[in-house]
């Protein structure tokens, strides 16, 4: 499954280069990620209620085309990797208007999730603790080639 998310790049996301600040791509990749949980049917709202949370172990972004001001980005979302332990997501951010798969990415890059207890912060066993979304994101899972 690959979710889209339209971001309209607002003037102070972008740096005096008049471009957008390396670091607002992660925003957008928390942002996605949300959506993403949301149209699978576990909002993260819902994840934090049953007492658990999925902090961020690992980032990598690669930036190539920047985004300006009143662009749309269209960060498209998937699951690539997941275990028990870990769930990995990967980002591609497109100018709209792009064609993907064709045109070069304004970034790329992934995220990787553990499950806490929120009470404690130890990681659980995502697999036992939460096993609809488990399987959900193994219907999801579209690993990289």
């Amino acid at each position: 499954m690959i979710s889209e998310s339209r971001i309209r790049v607002r003037y102070a996301e972008t740096d005096r280069m008049g471009i957008v600040y390396h670091a607002n791509y992660l925003v957008w990749f928390e942002i996605a990620r949300s959506e993403f949980l949301e149209k699978l049917g576990f909002p993260y709202e819902d994840m934090e209620e049953a007492g658990y949370m999925s902090p961020v172990a690992d980032v990598q972004l690669s930036y190539g085309m920047p985004l300006t001001y009143g662009d749309t980005a269209i960060v498209r979302t998937r699951v690539t990797k997941l275990t028990p332990a870990k769930t990995v997501y990967s980002y591609e951010v497109y100018k709209e208007g792009q064609v993907v798969g064709v045109d070069k990415p304004c970034c790329t890059g992934s995220s990787t999730h553990c499950l806490v207890s929120a009470e404690s912060f130890k990681p659980v066993n995502q697999k036992r603790i939460m096993p609809d979304l488990y399987a959900a994101y193994q219907e999801a899972l579209e690993a990289d080639e």
